[in-house]
C-alpha cells in the first residue's frame, strides 16, 4: 500500500488502536484517520497530524463517514474490557456486533481495499479450556462453537460476517484472534483493565498503602499467555497484507499461571505480598494458550518480547501514571489501613516523606 493512501483505525482512541496509529506514523504513513467514540481528552494516544474523529460506530452513517476515501481499515472498535467487565456486561459486549456489521457494509460500499478485524481467543470452545494444563489452542478449536458467553459469541459471529463479506462481496477481509494483549498506554483502573495492568496497579497500591497484601481473582492457578503490544502490531499488519483467508491466532505461547504473573510484578516492584484469593470473583476459563504453528508456518511470525521485559515496561508506565494522577496518594480503589506508612525509600522521596 502506498503511504499516501488513507488508512482508517477504528477504535484509535483505545489501547491497541492508539499504538497502531503511532506505529503507522513511524512508518511514514501521511494520511491516517483515527476514529473513536470517546472524547479526545480520554484517548490514550492522540496526534495532531492525524485526522481524529469522535464518532459512535454503532451508527451506520458514522461508519460511512469513517470509511470514506480509505484504502485500508483496521477495525479494532468494541465495547469490552477484562474478565470483570465481560462477565458482567454480556449484552453490552454483544452490541459491538453493530460496529463490525456497519463497518463491513461501509467498507463494501466505499470499495475499501483491505479490511482487518480484531477477534479474540474468547471465541474458543470452553470445553477445551477446563484444565490449567491446557493444550495450546489451534485455530480449528473454535468449532464446534462454545465460546465465552456474550463477548466470545459476538467475536465469533463477526468473524463469520467477515468471511461472508469476503465470499459474497469480494471484500479483502483478514482476521486475527488476539490473546491477551498488554503494554503501556492502556486501561489500568476503573474495572475494564486486564490482568497484567490490574496486577501492576494492585502492587503499586500495596506499596503506597504499606498494606503488603494483594487480592487475586480465583485460586491463582489458572493459566494464560500474554502478548506485548509491539508483537501485536507487527502481527496485525502482517496478517492484513497476507493471503491467509481464515482467522489466525496472534498471541504469545509463553504460558504462566496468574500466581507466576504476580511473582513477576513483585520482582519488578521489589516487594513480596501476602496473597488473598477471591474465589467468588470472575476468573474466566482455567487454562488458555496460543498455538502459533499456523502463523509461524504461513507468515514467519513469532513473539519476540519476553513477558518479564514487557511487564517491566508496563509497570513503569502505570507507576508514572498513578503518581501523576494521585500525586502519591491512594487511588479510589485502595484504602490505606490505619497507621499505614510507606516503607520504600524511593516512594518516600517521591511522596515528600
Amino acid at each position: 500500500m502506498s503511504k499516501d493512501q488513507l488508512v482508517v483505525v477504528a477504535g484509535g482512541g483505545g489501547f491497541i488502536g492508539g499504538h497502531l496509529v503511532a506505529d503507522l506514523r513511524r512508518q511514514g504513513f501521511t494520511r491516517i484517520r483515527s476514529v473513536d467514540i470517546k472524547p479526545f481528552d480520554e484517548w490514550y494516544q492522540c496526534f495532531d497530524d492525524v485526522e481524529n474523529l469522535q464518532l459512535d460506530l454503532m451508527d451506520q452513517d458514522n461508519c460511512h463517514t469513517a470509511c470514506k476515501g480509505a484504502g485500508e481499515v483496521y477495525q479494532l472498535a468494541a465495547d469490552m474490557g477484562g474478565m470483570g467487565f465481560i462477565e458482567t456486561h454480556k449484552a453490552e459486549c454483544m452490541l459491538s456486533v453493530l460496529i463490525n456489521t456497519h463497518m463491513l457494509v461501509a467498507a463494501r460500499d466505499a470499495g475499501i481495499g483491505k479490511y482487518f478485524y480484531s477477534s479474540s481467543a474468547c471465541v474458543y470452545n470452553a470445553d477445551k479450556q477446563t484444565s490449567e494444563d491446557v493444550v495450546a489452542l489451534k485455530e480449528a478449536d473454535a468449532y464446534p462453537a462454545q465460546p465465552e458467553d456474550g463477548y466470545g459469541w459476538e467475536k465469533l459471529f463477526s468473524e463469520r460476517m467477515c468471511r461472508h463479506f469476503r465470499e459474497d462481496f469480494k471484500l479483502h477481509t483478514r482476521v486475527a484472534r488476539y490473546h491477551n494483549v498488554y503494554g503501556p498506554h492502556g486501561t489500568w483502573e476503573g474495572g475494564r483493565e486486564k490482568a497484567p495492568a490490574a496486577m501492576c496497579r494492585k502492587v503499586i497500591e500495596a506499596k503506597l498503602s504499606g498494606d503488603h497484601a494483594i487480592e487475586i481473582w480465583g485460586d491463582g492457578k489458572q493459566t494464560r499467555s500474554f502478548m506485548y503490544i509491539d508483537d501485536c502490531l507487527k502481527g496485525t499488519q502482517m496478517i492484513l497484507h497476507s493471503d491467509c483467508l481464515e482467522p489466525l491466532n496472534l498471541g504469545s505461547n509463553e504460558l504462566v499461571t496468574i500466581n507466576q504473573l504476580v511473582d513477576i510484578v513483585e520482582d519488578i516492584a521489589g516487594i513480596k505480598l501476602d496473597r488473598k484469593y477471591n474465589l467468588d470473583a470472575p476468573k474466566g476459563v482455567n487454562g488458555r494458550n496460543s498455538d502459533n504453528d499456523l502463523i509461524q508456518e504461513r507468515l514467519g511470525w513469532a513473539p519476540s518480547i519476553r513477558l518479564r521485559d514487557g511487564m517491566e515496561k508496563t509497570y513503569n508506565w502505570i507507576y508514572d501514571e498513578y503518581m501523576k494522577k494521585y500525586k502519591g496518594k491512594l487511588g479510589p480503589r485502595a484504602a490505606a489501613p490505619k497507621g499505614a506508612h510507606v516503607r520504600d525509600k524511593e516512594l518516600s522521596v517521591e511522596l515528600g516523606g
